[in-house]
């Protein structure tokens, strides 16, 4: 009978470690669950061994919303290939997978976490609706966004944040039906902006001037007309 010999990891690929192990844990039940002892146990190590690490839980917590922020900004990263509306439904999609493999962290850390009233934390979460923005911009064609549609695509994805936090608890409407919606959100939101303003209305036109019969805003549209009387 054999046995294995541990490997003695060095202080970088041990720190990834336990980044991993605590996101892993974090994944299943809200960080301020989580202790410093069960992230230890999990990565086979001893309590004190981890304050080698990280001086203390939020440092690691911080560490790991890190890795999880940028991991959450990829997920904006489209190429700008396509209608927009299926670009769009696409980034939902990727972004709902990270909501759902990482629903307890990821509602502990919009709604306030150990981390709470932390700058790096705030930093982090700022970070990433900074680089949502900056992708979606760049969707649209736009380096710098007129007033009007700064205030769309930021509070598209402060909705979306609201809606994934809502579908966590409990999960009552259907996943594929919320990406959807709020493909749709954008364009209703993008709609409304543009009755009160001609820059607006320009990027309305272009929206939808290429959208496919089949695609994400000819659908509402169908959806829509399906109301009138």
């Amino acid at each position: 009978m054999t046995t294995g010999v541990r490997r003695r990891m060095g202080v970088e690929e041990r720190r990834q470690q336990l980044i991993g192990v605590a996101l892993d844990l974090f994944s299943r039940r809200s960080p301020d669950e989580v202790s410093i002892d069960e992230i230890a146990s999990a990565a086979g190590i001893s309590r004190p061994l981890v304050y080698h690490y990280f001086p203390g839980k939020l440092s690691l917590y911080e560490a790991a919303l890190k890795r999880a922020s940028e991991d959450l900004a990829g997920r904006f990263a489209e190429p700008q290939e396509g209608p927009l509306g299926a670009r769009l439904l696409r980034v939902m999609r990727r972004y709902f997978d990270f909501v759902e493999g990482h629903g307890p962290g990821f509602s502990a850390l919009m709604r306030g976490g150990p981390a709470v009233g932390s700058s790096t934390t705030n930093a982090l979460i700022d970070s990433v609706r900074q680089s949502a923005y900056e992708q979606i911009l760049s969707h649209l064609g736009v380096s710098e966004a007129p007033a009007r549609m700064e205030l769309l695509v930021r509070s598209w994805i402060s909705l979306a944040e609201s809606t994934a936090l809502i579908w966590l608890d409990g999960r009552r409407i259907p996943r594929a039906e919320l990406e959807l919606q709020l493909v749709h959100d954008f364009a209703a939101l993008a709609a409304v902006s543009a009755a009160y303003d001609t820059e607006m209305a320009a990027l309305l036109n272009r929206m939808v001037k290429d959208e496919p019969a089949d695609g994400p805003f000819a659908e509402l549209v169908g959806r829509l007309m399906s109301l009138a009387p």
